[in-house]
């Protein structure tokens, strides 16, 4: 049965990246040679797993076009929404005709452009069987305060906490029902938290820790050095 299952990667690519204060959206930054959004998606190409990537473009995108990736045979584009679930069910919307409920949906960030084909199979190998789905996260290292204005009020108990990665692998009949439950909902920051809100507990799969989200300055530095100890 498994082998009838198809896999897709959704990418929410609408974003302007106002914390990096560039001149344009961050997923157009120059990283490496390329455009931060060209990294991440021939790393999903690369990871050979995918019948399609559908990409969550805005429609006042001057970029996206001029993108060699984006006529690749496998990448559809979708009309980005106002907020990151709206990209993601647009994107859904747009392969409704070739996708089936029961396959599976990884959604990766644009801006993370880092991942590896190692993480995406072994998310993969490890949800196959699951109900649910899951994520990519990370265990936190670090002490977690709880703040209110600059007043510490209590600590965490980090044992507890993960950061969430992508990218995040649902059955596709289920991910978008649960996004279209939750449409206008600011909770949704994530495809596991529209999940979450239909009483669902998706998995946590450890993935590793260079899988970085570009969202500051200084992170186009960082990635590049992730990439050259990637090569290496």
């Amino acid at each position: 049965m498994t082998d009838l299952i198809k896999f897709w990667a959704v990418v929410p690519a609408a974003g302007v990246g106002k914390r990096m204060n560039a001149d344009r959206p961050k997923q157009y930054l120059e990283l490496a040679g390329k455009t931060v959004i060209e990294h991440t998606l021939l790393r999903l190409l690369g990871a050979e797993v995918f019948d399609a990537v559908a990409v969550a473009i805005s429609e006042e995108d001057p970029y996206w076009p001029d993108l060699e990736v984006s006529e690749n045979e496998k990448i559809v584009t979708a009309p980005g929404g106002k907020e990151r679930a709206d990209s993601v069910l647009s994107a859904l919307k747009s392969i409704r005709v070739v996708a089936s409920d029961n396959d599976w949906v990884l959604v990766h960030d644009a801006a993370r452009p880092c991942v590896t084909a190692t993480d995406i199979h072994f998310l993969i190998n490890s949800l196959l069987n699951d109900e649910v789905g899951g994520i990519l996260a990370l265990s936190s290292h670090d002490t977690l305060k709880n703040v209110q204005g600059i007043s510490i009020i209590g600590t965490l108990d980090r044992r507890r906490i993960w950061r969430a990665l992508t990218p995040q692998m649902f059955r596709y009949g289920l991910l978008k029902s649960a996004l279209e439950a939750a449409e206008g909902n600011p909770a949704i920051t994530d495809e596991a938290s529209a999940l979450e809100l239909q009483g669902l507990q998706p998995k946590i799969v450890e993935g590793r820790p260079d899988n970085i989200k570009i969202t500051r300055p200084e992170d186009l530095a960082l990635a590049q050095f992730y990439m050259e100890q990637q090569n290496d």
